[in-house]
């Protein structure tokens, strides 16, 4: 059996996945303190992401959110994060795969990630969006067993790296 190099950029993008993941959790327990806030740009064809057909009409490649102060329900799952956001006076939930996000900020804090497409499948990364939702975000849902398929490694444990083995001493 071949012996495959180490692939840096995947493990370069699932360590800003994780990052990122680390601080939407964060937000989620704690919330957000002063001016602190994200901005999320994700692909909204990507496989997994779950938006309403009026508002991909809008964003039909991709889209940037923003989490302030009018944010609710923001959930954190191994692959993927959901949250309700209003537009034009529209409660609305999108779920957006890790995958998805190509970039993660915060402002407040001068601080962002420009994520790496790939590490999945081609086939999966662009494919059409799992689910369309209309006006009524009971309709979405976020369990983690709601996509099996879509876990990391196929077991639902999310993978993360840490950069500290990187940091020169």
């Amino acid at each position: 059996m071949a012996i495959e190099p180490i692939d840096y950029l995947d493990l370069t993008r699932k360590a800003l996945r994780g990052v990122m993941a680390q601080a939407l959790s964060h937000a989620a327990e704690h919330g957000l303190v002063d001016e602190q806030h994200f901005y999320i740009t994700y692909r909204t064809n990507s496989r997994g992401v779950v938006m309403p057909d009026w508002l991909h009409a809008q964003y039909a490649d991709e889209m940037t959110i923003v989490l302030q102060h009018e944010f609710w329900d923001l959930a954190v799952m191994p692959d993927r994060f959901s949250v309700k956001l209003s537009f034009s006076s529209r409660p609305t939930t999108l779920v957006v795969p890790f995958a998805a996000v190509k970039t993660f900020a915060d402002p407040s804090v001068n601080f962002q990630l420009d994520i790496p497409p790939g590490g999945l499948d081609p086939e999966d990364e662009n494919g059409p969006r799992v689910v369309s939702i209309d006006d009524d975000p009971a309709q979405v849902d976020i369990s983690a067993d709601a996509d099996a398929d879509d876990k990391p490694n196929g077991d639902g444990e999310a993978t993360v790296v840490s950069l500290d083995a990187f940091r020169k001493k």
